[in-house]
C-alpha cells in the first residue's frame, strides 16, 4: 500500500484526538488483534501535522529531518507532497541507504564513517545525491584520507554555521556544534573549501536549537516559560542578523544551492529570515509530547504506543510490561514516556519507567486488569521507532497497513 498524505482543502477537518475519551479507546479497538508492545500511527493526526507544518512554513520548502521519523514509508509519503523537498539525514550510512530512491539528501552532522565515505566517493550517482556537513578543514582532511581527490568523485559539502546565542549573564544557549560563529569565520572556511580540490560548497546550514527546540509554555512551569520565551525572541534577533551576514559573505565565494535553518518549533521565525531557502523539520510529524510545550502550535499525537498490564502488585496499582523508553536530552521526568490513557495514571517516583516493567498508580490504576492496555506517548518523535519493528497505521477505526520502521527493516544507524 502506498501511503497518501494529501488532503482535500475543501473537506472538513476532523480532530478526534481532541476527545481523548474516544480517541485512545479507538486506538485500542483498532489494534486489539496486535500483540503489545504495539506502536500506532493515526493517519488523520499524521495528515493534520503534515499540513499544519506546511501552513506554518508559509511557502518555504521543508526539508524532512529523518531522525524524527525513521519510517521510510512515511518519509517517502511526506516528500510526495508539494512543499516538502529533500531530506536532512542523521548519518552518512543512512543517507546512502535513502539515496537508493531519493536524490536530495543532506547529512546534518559531520561524518567519520570511513566505509561510508569510501562508498560515497566511488559512486558518481551517490556523490550527486548526498551532501556532507563540514565545519572545519579537519572534515575535509578525513575525506581526503579515505580517498584523495584524484581517486574519487567530487564531494558536495554544506558549511554549518553555529546558531547558538551567547546571552548576557546566561552564557551559551543552544547546542555545541560548529566552531564557525561569525560571518568572518564562515567566509574564511568557505574560501578554504572552494580552494580545495575535489569539493563543491553547495550549502550553508544554521540550526537554531534554542529556538526550535525550546517550548515557551512548559506545563506547570510558567516562570520557565517566560524565560524561554525571552530566550527565543532574543535568539531570533541574533541569528537572523548573523545568518544573513554569513550567507552574504559565503555567497561572495561560492554559489550556494541552499541555505537551511530549522526546525519544527521555529518554522514561522525561520521562514521570516529571507536568507534561508529551506527549513528542516521533523518532530512535528509524529508529535512527541515534548512539543506540547509551545504556545504557537500544538501537533496532534499521531504516534503512540500501548503496553499491557501484566501484574497487580496491589489492588490500587498495576504493572506494565515495558516502558523505559527514555528520550535523549537532559535527564529528567520530562524525558519519560507520558501515560495518556486511561487518564489518571502516574509512574511510581521511586521506580519510574523500567527496562522491563513499569508500575503505575493513580485513580485509574485500581480499575486496570491483567491484559488491559495503557497508551503512552514518547517524549520525542523518531526515537520511538528504535523500539518497535513497525507501526500500525490506523484510519477510520481500523488498521489499514503496517509500516516498518528503520529497525523493522534491519537498520540501526544510530
Amino acid at each position: 500500500m502506498s501511503l497518501d498524505l494529501s488532503r482535500d482543502p475543501n473537506a472538513p477537518v476532523a480532530a478526534p484526538w481532541l476527545t481523548p475519551a474516544s480517541y485512545w479507546p479507538g486506538l485500542t479497538e483498532a489494534t486489539r488483534g496486535l500483540d503489545t508492545p504495539v506502536g500506532a500511527l493515526h493517519l488523520g493526526a499524521l495528515r493534520h501535522n503534515t499540513h499544519d507544518m506546511l501552513g506554518r512554513a508559509a511557502g518555504s520548502p521543508i526539508r524532512v529531518a529523518s531522525k524524527s521519523l525513521r519510517v521510510r514509508g512515511v518519509l517517502e509519503a511526506v516528500l510526495a507532497l508539494p512543499g516538502y523537498r529533500g531530506v536532512l539525514a542523521y548519518t552518512l550510512a543512512e543517507a546512502l541507504w535513502l539515496a537508493e530512491t531519493l536524490d536530495d539528501i543532506v547529512v546534518g552532522y559531520p561524518s567519520a564513517d570511513l566505509t561510508a565515505i569510501r562508498r560515497l566517493g566511488r559512486s558518481a550517482d551517490l556523490a550527486g545525491r548526498v551532501t556532507l556537513m563540514v565545519d572545519s578543514i579537519d572534515h575535509l582532511d578525513v575525506i581526503d584520507s579515505v580517498l584523495p581527490p584524484a581517486e574519487r568523485e567530487r564531494i558536495r559539502v554544506c558549511l554549518e554555521l553555529d546558531a547558538s546565542w551567547n546571552a548576557p549573564v546566561l552564557g551559551h544557549l543552544g547546542v555545541w556544534r560548529s566552531p564557525v560563529h561569525t560571518p568572518e569565520d564562515a567566509r574564511a572556511l568557505a574560501v578554504a573549501i572552494v580552494s580545495r580540490p575535489g569539493f563543491d560548497l553547495v550549502g550553508l546550514m544554521a540550526y537554531e536549537a534554542q529556538i526550535a527546540g525550546l517550548g515557551d509554555r512548559p506545563e506547570g512551569h510558567p516562570v520557565r516559560g517566560r524565560l524561554n520565551g525571552w530566550v527565543r525572541n532574543r535568539s531570533i534577533l541574533d541569528i537572523t542578523d548573523r545568518r544573513a551576514a554569513a550567507v552574504a559573505a559565503v555567497r561572495q565565494v561560492a554559489d550556494l544551492e541552499f541555505v537551511n535553518g530549522g526546525g519544527t518549533g521555529s518554522l514561522e521565525s525561520t521562514h521570516a529570515d529571507s536568507s534561508v531557502t529551506d527549513i528542516a523539520a521533523g518532530s512535528g510529524f509524529f508529535g512527541g509530547h515534548l512539543f506540547d510545550n509551545y504556545s504557537g502550535f500544538r501537533p496532534a499525537p499521531a504516534a503512540a504506543f500501548a503496553l499491557s498490564v501484566v501484574r497487580k502488585p496491589t489492588a490500587e496499582s498495576a504493572t506494565l510490561l515495558g516502558g523505559g523508553w527514555i528520550a535523549s536530552g537532559p535527564p529528567g521526568a520530562d524525558r519519560t514516556p507520558r501515560l495518556v490513557w486511561p487518564e489518571g495514571l502516574s509512574l511510581v517516583p521511586r521506580e519510574m519507567a523500567g527496562e522491563v516493567q513499569s508500575p503505575v498508580t493513580g485513580s485509574a490504576a485500581g480499575r486496570l486488569r491483567v491484559g488491559d492496555r495503557v497508551w503512552l506517548r514518547h517524549t520525542k518523535s523518531g526515537e520511538l521507532s528504535e523500539h518497535i519493528n513497525e507501526f500500525a497505521l490506523v484510519d477510520n477505526g481500523m488498521v489499514i497497513d503496517m509500516l516498518p520502521t528503520y529497525r523493522g527493516e534491519g537498520k540501526a544507524f544510530l
